[in-house]
């Protein structure tokens, strides 16, 4: 098979992947939802043209995502998962003994499903029991509830269309309001290539929002210039160090070691965030 997917992930920037087969294609409620077998990257879960996730580079996305906050927290019993249908944090939020609840709040039921179907590697944390899944809109739940979480991650897709909401400030003040005492909020937060603007206003509202504020990154390859962000947002400590007595669990990309030096930044990102101190 001769064909190819193509991403256009900036201005003058493209990524294309050769194609094997074409496996699902659909106009959910929301977005266009595909799903392919390419040459390089195994199968890949595509929404309105943007590479989510692939097989085989999620987990670098997932774990430091996930581990970087439960690591950083004394014991999260009750975790908050806003976006990632694909089921990736899921999995990784129930390595961790601690926790009790890992609730997926997802606005659109065909992620999940299709997910289940062609992922079930990434999608294998819907089978615990500890997983609860609703359907509904993130933003408006969290903007319901208060002191509930220990954690709160938010795995969405670009700032735009229904994911918009996820990066305002007013979003950022509800999870706050959702988390219990000593809590931590993380969401990823783009390019620091070609989301800068971005990457500084967040920031910047972290540091109004947050008693502590850390801004952290890892590489993964089918993402916008290959180099991602994740912010992090504290009621306690600043959450640099991992708990080492904790990390008993199988991880390919996250260990406590590069849990630290994560938070190591170049110049280029803290010309952006400032300092992580």
């Amino acid at each position: 098979m001769n064909a190819w997917f193509t991403e256009v992930q900036h201005p003058g920037l493209k990524l294309s992947c050769q194609l094997k087969d074409v496996l699902y294609a659909c106009e959910t409620k929301y977005q266009r939802l595909e799903v392919y077998d390419t040459v390089v990257f195994g199968r890949m879960l595509v929404l309105d043209g943007c590479i989510m996730t692939t097989d085989r580079d999620e987990f670098v996305y997932h774990e430091m995502l996930a581990h970087v906050p439960l690591m950083a927290h004394p014991e999260p019993r009750r975790v908050l998962v806003i976006g990632g249908g694909d089921g990736g944090i899921i999995r990784e939020v129930l390595k961790h003994p601690s926790v009790e609840l890992a609730h997926l709040v997802e606005i659109d039921e065909m992620v999940v499903e299709v997910s289940k179907k062609y992922f079930p590697k990434i999608a294998a944390g819907f089978s615990d029991p500890r997983a609860k899944v609703s359907i509904r809109d993130g933003i408006e739940y969290v903007k319901g509830i208060s002191e509930q979480y220990d954690v709160i991650l938010t795995d969405s897709t670009d700032p735009v269309g229904p994911a918009v909401g996820l990066f305002a400030e007013e979003f950022y003040v509800a999870a706050k309001k959702a988390l219990r005492p000593g809590g931590i909020f993380c969401a990823q937060t783009e390019s620091p290539m070609f989301n800068r603007d971005l990457l500084r206003r967040i920031s910047q509202v972290f540091e109004r929002v947050f008693t502590n504020r850390r801004t952290y990154f890892a590489t993964v390859p089918t993402y916008p210039g290959g180099f991602w962000c994740f912010s992090m947002g504290t009621l306690g400590p600043s959450g640099d160090v991992a708990d080492p007595k904790r990390a008993t669990f199988e991880t390919r990309y996250y260990t406590k070691d590069i849990h630290s030096a994560s938070m190591v930044l170049p110049p280029f990102i803290e010309e952006l965030v400032g300092k992580n101190v």
